[in-house]
């Protein structure tokens, strides 16, 4: 049966084991609740109510839970107290409504121009299901697999990035009553728990978590800058901190649109910070159930948010964001991962994880401390190592891009079995500036492959190339030069060039493997729209 399963397609594993496991569960539909269990109690003058954000997920069956996980099953299930909100009285203007794959989302304006996002606590995993009968058994199982997120982890997440020094929203929890502002939307925002949070966009010179800034972008904004021209960059050591605190709070679903940035003006151009947002993910548990540890081995960037955070782990955890990790740090040296993970580590002593965890509403702030606190503080303390293993895995298969203006390149071989890069922004009647460089050595890397995209590029091949691994040299647009300096020495087979479709000039040795006709992306938007998970051009990154 394994070996079937493991011959399928993943979207297909995932389907054909949901569907085995409502078969084998028994209990497509949960138990019947206890009268009054899970709903709405408002106080006295209706300011405030007392509900639980998923009392449908504890109805499930002890042999459901088995197959399919507790997860944080008792937390959606416990009764809370928060405020409630209705948009009039506090003169917040329904904008827009929106939504990814699970959440309902509405963008609301208040009186002084500021924008805010409500997105919705529960979501539903099953929206996105394909319309055939195996889909439709599976979705009971993805509608009930939001609980292995806990509901209230994007709080803790923000207060532990406040500390961090990484910029961040503020969520407030808040219970949603309709009222006529809603307008069309009023059956879509049915009454329920809502995550209220600024939005980052714009100009934010008002707002201290997004560092004062006056232009906030998206990840398609910032990539189509930052890979047109050395003048606008990606600030290397706060993305890094910033994805550091992924690894910390176990969320593996930091995929290009869940990331705003804010930009700045710099040294030689504008830089851009990010700001993590959308930490629905964040302490995620998933290998407490028979199948869903089944799944994991097939899905293994589906962590457990647990004390064991070991290096085998960095990959799978890191790998929906793999694109920005390559155009942030793909020149950053081992040295600078350490020496981030340790300042890391000691701006979140045991204090301050436990103040994070007070956040919460009270009435779940001592099972919060209690499974998540001891997990936290392991995690930290495993950072440098996690930091060494994630340079590691960005230096495996190593992907380093030009941008739309000139570079030049220059690979130097020092020793068998490793190879210097060094990338300079190519600047007309004035020398050449570094933009950065890196090592990779045979005993960790595999495949070096650089992108030149637009531009005159030069690429210079010196030293004895023995690197003992694939190079692949993309010239992209623009008549670019490849040059060996001692054509005479031969280069080791694995020197593969693809020039552009221009008439570039390539003199190197009869060992160097030249292919026309690079399918590659030769541009910095063609580029952007086949490695980022961006819907580009049919509406603007403000999925939510």
């Amino acid at each position: 049966m394994l070996l079937f399963v493991k011959g399928l397609g993943r979207s297909t594993r995932w389907t054909l084991l949901a569907a085995l496991g409502w078969l084998l569960g028994g209990c497509a539909e949960p138990a019947r609740p206890t009268p009054g269990e899970g709903g709405p109690v408002f106080s006295a003058d209706s300011s405030a109510v007392r509900v639980a954000a998923g009392a449908h997920y504890a109805w499930r069956g002890w042999w459901w839970q088995h197959l399919w996980g507790r997860h944080y099953r008792p937390l959606w299930a416990t009764p809370v107290t928060v405020p409630v909100l209705r948009l009039g009285a506090v003169g917040l203007t329904p904008i827009k409504a929106g939504g990814s794959f699970q959440t309902n989302s509405l963008h609301v304006r208040s009186p002084d121009g500021r924008d805010f996002v409500l997105r919705s606590v529960d979501k539903d995993l099953s929206r996105n299901v394909k319309a055939n009968w195996l889909a439709r058994a599976a979705a009971p199982v993805l509608r009930d697999q939001t609980c292995a997120a806990p509901p209230y982890g994007a709080y803790v997440a923000a207060r532990l990035a406040r500390a961090a020094g990484v910029f961040h929203t503020n969520p407030r929890l808040v219970y949603l009553l309709p009222d006529t502002l809603l307008g069309k939307w009023c059956s879509r925002f049915t009454p329920a728990l809502y995550l209220l949070e600024e939005r980052p966009d714009h100009d934010q010179r008002h707002a201290v978590s997004f560092g004062g800034a006056a232009e906030v972008v998206g990840s398609e904004n910032m990539l189509r800058q930052v890979l047109s021209s050395p003048a606008a960059h990606l600030a290397p050591h706060a993305f890094l901190r910033a994805r550091l605190l992924d690894l910390l709070v176990g969320d593996w679903s930091r995929r290009a649109d869940q990331w705003r940035w804010a930009a700045f003006a710099g040294v030689g151009g504008r830089v851009f910070r990010p700001i993590p947002r959308d930490r629905d993910q964040a302490f995620f548990r998933f290998d407490d159930g028979w199948l869903t540890r089944l799944i994991s081995w097939f899905r293994p960037r589906y962590q457990t948010f647990n004390p064991d955070l070991v290096p085998a782990d960095v990959g799978p955890l890191t790998t929906t964001a793999r694109a920005l990790d390559h155009t942030a740090l793909a020149l950053l040296p081992e040295a600078a991962f350490v020496a981030e993970a340790d300042s890391l580590r000691r701006r979140l002593p045991d204090a301050v994880l436990a103040e994070a965890l007070q956040s919460v509403p009270a009435e779940v702030r001592a099972r919060m401390t209690r499974e998540l606190l001891p997990a936290l503080r392991a995690r930290r303390d495993a950072l440098p190592a996690v930091a060494r293993r994630y340079y590691q895995v960005l230096q495996e298969a190593a992907v380093v891009t030009g941008t739309d203006a000139a570079e030049h390149f220059e690979l130097m071989g020092l020793r068998p079995g490793q190879l210097r890069l060094r990338v300079f922004a190519r600047r007309p009647a004035r020398p050449d500036s570094l933009v950065g460089e890196q090592l990779y050595d045979v005993r960790r890397t595999t495949r070096l492959s650089i992108y030149g995209l637009g531009g005159k590029d030069a690429f210079t091949l010196r030293g004895r190339l023995a690197p003992g691994f694939g190079v692949h040299l993309h010239g992209g647009a623009g008549r670019n030069v490849f040059l060996q300096e001692d054509i005479m020495q031969a280069a080791d087979t694995g020197f593969t060039i693809y020039p552009g479709p221009a008439d570039d000039l390539v003199q190197v040795s009869h060992t160097v493997r030249v292919v026309p006709g690079s399918p590659a992306p030769a541009t910095a938007a063609a580029w952007v729209a086949s490695q980022y998970r961006l819907q580009l051009g049919s509406r603007r990154e403000e999925v939510e």
